[in-house]
Parts: C-alpha cells; structure tokens; sequence
C-alpha cells in the first residue's frame, strides 16, 4: 500500500510543529519521537536520528533515535575518518541541508550508514550550528532510493535552529543530572566512610607519636606529597587522616585505597575511572579516586605494591596534575593532595628496579616515620584505655571491663609485634570471650601476668584508669632509671620522650620527681 503524504504542510506550520515537538521535552529522546509521528505524514520517514559532533576527537555521537517503535536515548560514538572532519566543518562541502539519494554512497554520511546498516536508504541531513559552530545533525532517513524531493529537503532546513536549540538544552540538563547523580554518589561514599571510623583519634600524640605530631602540624598547611613509612598496624592510615583534619583541604574528600588489594588488571580503572564499554563489564562510566579526591586528599595505602606500569600512569598524574580515564581521550584536570603509605623499605625496592626511582622521589617530598608500639610502649596504657572504651561500646556492653592486677605491666613487657592493631584485635577478642568479665593478660596475649606485687596493686587495679595506668608505668620506669629523668638512661630516654615533656607529665599526675625523690625510687 502506498503511503499518502499530507500536502497541506506549509512552511510556516511545518515550522511551528516541529519546534513545538522538538523543544516540547528535556528528554530528548522523547521530543525527537513526537516529531517523528508528525514527520511520517509528510514526507517519506523510517527513522530520525540526532547527533552531536566532537570537533577535538572528531567523533559523531548518535545522542537519540526514533522510529515506529518509539524513541530511545544513545551514546554510540562513530570515529569519523580525517577527510570527512574536514567536510563535516566546510559549510561549501557541508551546507545547511544535505540530501543524499543513497546514504551508503554519501561522501560524508557513509561511514554512519555502514555503521547502522541503511542498505538502499534515502536520507536528509539538517547541520546544526550553536554560535557559528556546527555541533551536530538531525536525520530523517527513507527506505527506498531517491525517496525525497527538494521540497522535502526544504522543509527540513527549517528544523536546525530550533534542533540546535533543543539539542543544546537536553545536553545541559543531563548534565545537571549527571551532576546530581556525581554528588549523590559522593555523599554515600563519604558517609561509607564515616560509618567506617573516618577520622579516629590518635592516641599518644603527647608522648610516643609527639614528634610524628610535630610532623603532621608541619606539612597538614601545605600541599606536598608525603610519604608514611611504618610497620603494618602502626596506624598510618589515622596520621594520614589528621594530615587531611588539619590541612585547608579538611573540607574538601578524603579518598582511600589499599594499592595491595586490587588486582592489577583493575588498578587503572581503580585509580583514574574507565569510560562505558571500556573493557568488558564496564556497563557505565566511573569515576577513579582521584577525580573522587579532587579539591581534596588520597591516600594510597600499601603503594609499594603498585605494578610498574601503573607507576608509570601515577607519576604522569603527578607530574601533569591531570589524568585520563580508561578507553577515554579526555584529559581531566585534578587537584589533589597526594599522602601514601608503605610498610616496606621503598629504597631497597628501587634499589632492585621494583619501585620507579622517579616516583619515589615525587611521593617521598615530606617522609614520616611511624614507630613501631614496641617503642613507643608509653603509649600503651592510654591505648589499652581507649581499646576497652571503643570494642566495649561496639560489642554493646554498658559498662568498661575492669583489668585484673598484673595485667598492664605484662602487657607492657609484650614486643606487640603486630602494633596497635594486634592490642586493638586482641582486646576486642578477649572482651568477647570473657563476657564483659575482668580481663587479664592471659585473656588478652595469652601470657600470664607475674603478680609478685599483687598485694600492693590489686586495690588501685580494681578501679583502673587512663591516670592510674600512665603514673603506674611512669614510676616503674623511673625506678628502672634509678629516678633520673634524663641521659641515656634516664626515664626519658627509656620512654622515648622528650624530658621536658615528661617532667611536665609527671606534674599532671603528681609523680614526684628531683633530688628529693631520690629515695622513692631507690636511688
């Protein structure tokens, strides 16, 4: 059956429906099907397609099409070859209206014909132009060869400016949605984290960790790369949160990843996004964490375990202060705040063509030593405190578990080869396990105390605190010392402080200390 074709269509009511559908809906999709059911009437029409065109990457992307099934939205992006760029921005090759009688043979649009497989198709190419700039194409596409005339062709011309117009507008507003979906998608990563203990404190910055302090309030103000060294499970991932608490970025992303636990075919999505249908799986664009950090923070965690070539691609990023997406061509723009972390000796990797020397040097502008527990057992007694007030609150006990005498002092002798978090591990096992019943050091590390003293201290260890705990240790110390505070074997230097910083200690807690103390500690 033939199809009958309105002739009533002037030029001016061709004009007013298709504006009126064209920009009738944000959906673009949608808008560019209500012109389809309209244009069906009056001239030959199979399907109408809207595209926008990449003059940087040369690239056509098919945004929507529409046909007797309805309108669908699309991102598929056509490379067009260079001696089609060029007619493609050549008003004299490309004018406002072009009308090929058989698409497979146009000199511009045959490449999107093989493309979508239009065999023996007719079509007209309207050329949107936005501020003097062609910026894509509307499409009617026919059956049939020579199916159109220079009327219909006519008539189509009048379609471009409000077809750039709509075009224009549905762009920006799935931008705005990308955006909302963007800042949506921060919120719940950033609450994640919060819900994980984002920003703990950090216990012993007056005594073990204070020249690890003095070093965070140095560099937090600035923007340098700075590396933390340190044993597994000393806690470089809360210094690395101070750094962020306490620099201008603080309000800005902290973004976490552990280089060691992603596999190595993932790292480059992981770290710089990947574009949809960049690797098998890649169902939607996805930003990395540094586009997640920008204005903000990273910390990579574990970096030593970076691959070679992933090296390569963090020192560009460095260097360019820019990165690049997986299967993307754009170049992204990131200002970011750069902190990792290692527990291993990174100049020895370099040393055997492990670790690139190049980027040690970039990550390795301010580098922090994190001591080991071991030597910083001052610190313990105020970490066991914290640790039985934090796992009792996440067990859901009501109350603290007490210490049973003994039980510091032997906790004190420990090495605590896995550092805090082994004490922080073993004390939430032990609270577990004993119900909420007083723990000893048996429950905790599976030594028992030596209570050659149980008599003397089992009153003060019933009714244990944070206080209790240092000016107990603090005077065993001393009594080691012999009551000195300073020289090498001094209490200071036994606990690994500062002697002025332990004297002014020693006053908060009214532990005597001088010539006329002498006696107390046997000296």
């Amino acid at each position: 059956m033939t199809q009958v074709y309105s002739s009533e269509a002037n030029e001016n009511q061709f004009f007013r429906e298709m504006t009126l559908r064209i920009c009738g809906s944000l959906e673009i999709e949608k808008a560019l099907w209500h012109c389809f059911l309209y244009v069906r009437n009056i001239m030959p029409a199979d399907e109408l397609i809207l595209t926008v065109y990449d003059p940087e990457a040369g690239v056509l992307e098919v945004v929507a099409t529409a046909d007797s099934n309805g309108g669908s939205a699309s991102s598929d992006k056509i490379t067009m070859p260079s001696s089609v760029r060029s007619h493609l921005e050549e008003p004299l090759k490309f004018p406002r209206v072009r009308m090929s009688e058989n698409a497979y043979k146009d000199e511009i649009f045959a490449v999107v014909a093989e493309r979508y497989k239009w065999v023996d198709s007719s079509i007209i190419v309207g050329r949107l132009i936005v501020e003097n700039k062609f910026v894509g194409s509307l499409i009617v596409r026919a059956r049939g060869i020579g199916r159109y005339s220079d009327d219909n062709a006519s008539l189509w011309g009048l379609v471009n400016e409000p077809a750039a117009v709509a075009l224009a507008n549905s762009r920006r507003y799935l931008e705005l949605m990308n955006l909302k979906e963007l800042l949506a998608d921060d919120s719940k990563y950033f609450q994640n984290e919060l819900r994980r203990g984002f920003s703990e404190e950090i216990v012993g910055a007056e005594f073990g960790l204070q020249g690890v302090m003095e070093q965070i309030l140095k560099v937090s103000p600035l923007s340098s790369p700075v590396l933390l060294f340190g044993e597994t499970g000393t806690g470089k991932e809360l210094v690395a949160n101070a750094i962020h608490s306490f620099s201008p970025r603080h309000n800005g992303p902290l973004i976490k990843l552990n280089c060691g636990a992603i596999p190595e075919t993932l790292i480059d999505s992981e770290l710089f996004g990947h574009e949809k249908g960049a690797f098998t799986g890649a169902v939607a664009q996805q930003r990395g964490r540094f586009e997640r950090a920008h204005g903000g923070t990273i910390f990579l965690d574990e970096v030593s375990e970076l691959p070679l070539n992933a090296q390569v691609r963090l020192l560009r990023v460095l260097q360019e202060k820019e990165i690049e997406r997986v299967g993307g061509r754009q170049h992204i723009k990131v200002d970011v705040r750069v902190v990792s972390a290692t527990n291993k000796d990174l100049k020895k990797l370099v040393a055997e063509k492990a670790f690139r020397d190049d980027l040690f040097y970039r990550l390795c502008v301010f580098p922090i030593h994190i001591p080991p527990l071991r030597e910083r057992k001052i610190d313990i007694p105020a970490l066991v405190e914290f640790f039985l007030r934090k796992k009792a609150k996440e067990i859901g006990l009501h109350f603290i578990p007490k210490l049973l005498p003994g039980t510091i002092e032997a906790l004190l002798e420990y090495d605590w080869p896995g550092n805090v978090r082994e004490l922080s591990n073993a004390i939430e096992r032990a609270i577990i396990i004993q119900g909420g019943k007083p723990l000893s050091s048996e429950d905790i590390i599976g030594i028992p105390a030596q209570l050659g003293d149980k008599t003397r201290h089992e009153s003060a260890q019933e009714n244990l605190t944070l206080r209790d705990m240092e000016a107990d240790h603090i005077r065993s110390v001393m009594k080691k010392a012999g009551g000195r505070v300073e020289g090498e074997q001094g209490a200071a230097a036994l606990l690994g402080m500062n002697p002025g910083t332990l004297r002014h200690r020693m006053r908060k807690l009214k532990i005597p200390f001088g010539r006329t103390a002498k006696k107390e500690y046997g000296s």
